[in-house]
């Protein structure tokens, strides 16, 4: 059986597309899913008609077989998916209520970010855009450097710079809140 020419794929196909699906769907339940397995299988079997070999068995079986192979696959992976989406569920569900739910933690926050802010108002124009840009808009040192148009280095500096000024300003309960980013290359 020469599965590389079109027109004995088309008659394999043809004699066999439903059984593969109902390979599939028995396993899978589902049909999309199984039309899925029943194109791969085909595909496979064009793409590479020389992994048949019919001294072996009948073509029928064979593309039962990959089909039920493919489907147990992608149930084992839906298992998967599910069970890593139940531990995520447990996970978020055990954390701490949010800071915005929390009346007490969010008059310090406040009182915090006052803190900050005025301790900002301190630095020069450019250690202020540096470290404000590091910490509360997320860029590195590097995207800093090309936004402002500076070397590296200068971009760094500031940003060390600016911290070391606003660590004195804030005093030592606010320094765990400015030491916690890290600001990358």
């Amino acid at each position: 059986m020469n599965l590389s020419d079109p027109t004995t794929f088309g008659r394999v196909y043809d004699e066999h597309h439903r059984s593969v699906y109902g390979a599939a769907y028995r396993i899978l339940n589902n049909q999309a899913q199984a039309q899925d397995v029943v194109q791969d299988v085909f595909l496979r079997v064009w793409r590479n008609p020389r992994k048949f070999d019919a001294g072996r068995g009948e073509i029928g079986s064979y593309l039962r077989l990959m089909a039920r192979s493919r489907a147990l696959d992608l149930w084992r992976e839906g298992q998967a998916a599910g069970r890593a989406g139940d531990r995520l569920k447990l996970v978020v569900a055990q954390q701490e209520a949010r800071v915005e739910e929390r009346p007490a933690a969010m008059a310090e926050r406040e009182s915090e970010r006052g803190t900050i802010q005025e301790a900002l108002r301190t630095l020069p124009d450019s250690q202020r855009e540096a470290v404000v840009l590091a910490y509360w808009g997320g860029l590195t040192a590097d995207q800093i450097a090309r936004r402002a148009g500076v070397p590296l280095g200068t971009a760094k500096s500031r940003i060390r710079l600016g911290l070391t000024k606003l660590r004195e300003e804030v005093g030592s309960e606010l320094r765990t809140e400015l030491d916690a980013p890290a600001v990358a290359a």
